[in-house]
């Protein structure tokens, strides 16, 4: 049977795919980061199985412990406490493991906080960057955003709520008018999405929020970029597979090139 990599909601309980819930329970085991969280889902949902610990602190203990009931047909899932395992969660050891043995592995898809976020940013994202936690010292974030600014695309970030007010001052100071959406405890009760410059959000959340948070930072110019790097940039869309058209006109309302001439010169 296969390691089965499965979704589970990032708030809202109901979020759960039927397909998961029927892998769940008809598991001989479920992995999970907290088994009193996934016991919650389970209980919601009447469903029973046998949940064992899979965290950080014991992913390689576990993994070794995991493989060789694999290997003898036993059918396991993977479940993190929200979203899907091995994105910024533990679970990837495994699968490569797994992988590595030729053993089988599936993926059940669900719910994810870095859609869902980018899709409520309102902010349009033919492509998107993740960044995943952001770093929490001072001098790498300043790098970060430095770097940010030459980036033709949306990022996607998961933040701390006490960091949060850190995190937008020192973006603001870098890039003060480029869009940002803090997006709150996304799928819950008290969801919220806050829209605006990050200067503008910077000023609102001088003090840490409540609940879990993902940040989007919209695109914007190519700071200082000259026409050689606009084309360049161009290349690289074209090279991620945005046609070469969109990604000319995309470029230049970013820099104010020509976009015809960014055309001709990324052929």
């Amino acid at each position: 049977m296969p390691l089965a990599v499965c979704a589970t909601p990032i708030g809202n309980l109901e979020d759960v795919t039927l397909r998961v819930l029927r892998e769940l329970a008809a598991s001989d085991l479920v992995l999970c980061e907290d088994t009193r969280r996934t016991r919650i889902l389970l209980q919601r949902h009447g469903v029973s199985a046998r949940l064992l610990s899979y965290h950080e602190h014991n992913e390689a203990q576990r993994t070794a412990e995991v493989l060789p009931q694999l290997r003898a047909g036993a059918r396991v899932a993977l479940v993190s406490d929200a979203g899907l395992p091995g994105i910024s969660d533990p679970g990837a050891r495994l699968v490569s493991a797994a992988l590595d043995e030729g053993l089988p592995v599936t993926v059940l898809p669900g719910p994810s906080a870095v859609e869902s976020a980018l899709v409520a940013s309102g902010f349009p994202a033919e492509r998107y960057q993740f960044l995943g936690y952001l770093p929490r010292s001072a001098s790498a974030l300043a790098s970060l955003w430095a770097e940010l600014g030459r980036w033709p695309w949306p990022a996607v970030a998961f933040e701390s709520p006490r960091r949060l007010p850190a995190t937008l001052a020192g973006l603001a100071r870098v890039l003060p008018e480029r869009q940002v959406a803090v997006c709150r405890e996304l799928t819950k009760q008290f969801e919220e999405v806050v829209r605006g410059t990050a200067a503008e959000l910077a000023e609102r959340f001088q003090a840490p929020p409540r609940g879990e948070i993902t940040l989007v930072v919209a695109s914007g110019p190519l700071v200082g970029a000259d026409e050689g790097e606009a084309t360049h940039a161009v290349a690289e869309l074209v090279a991620g597979g945005v046609p070469r058209r969109q990604a000319a006109d995309l470029v230049a309302r970013l820099t104010g090139a020509s976009r015809n001439a960014l055309y001709r010169g990324s052929l």
